[in-house]
């Protein structure tokens, strides 16, 4: 129950993501404004990168684990496994995002 409801809430978190930064692009290039550059401050640090990076690879991988179970449905009796192996896959690729995101951040490149 809690991957269902997380896919939902990272599908509207990307969905909010990519509408206010395509908001604050335009306002970027049309006017330059202060809540443009704010918008872009938020962007870019590190710790914001760090949930999206949750929120993109965790839907990413359960939105593949779901339409695999779609496509072959003689699998449904092991959506708990599917899960297991979705989190065992999800475990060290979100791992090495993070190592190489705050090594980023700690270096200043």
């Amino acid at each position: 129950m809690w991957a269902w409801m997380l896919h939902r809430v990272t599908g509207l978190a990307m969905l909010t993501f990519v509408g206010l930064h395509v908001i604050a692009s335009f306002f970027m290039q049309q006017t330059a404004s202060d809540l443009a550059t704010s918008i872009n401050t938020v962007y870019e640090s590190w710790i914001f990168q760090i949930v999206v990076t949750f929120v993109v690879i965790f839907h990413g991988l359960n939105g593949l684990r779901i339409a695999a179970l779609d496509i072959w449905p003689q699998f449904q009796v092991y959506q708990r496994e599917a899960l297991w192996l979705q989190l065992l896959i999800f475990a060290p690729v979100y791992g090495l995002t993070i190592f190489i995101l705050i090594q980023h951040a700690l270096t200043g490149s």
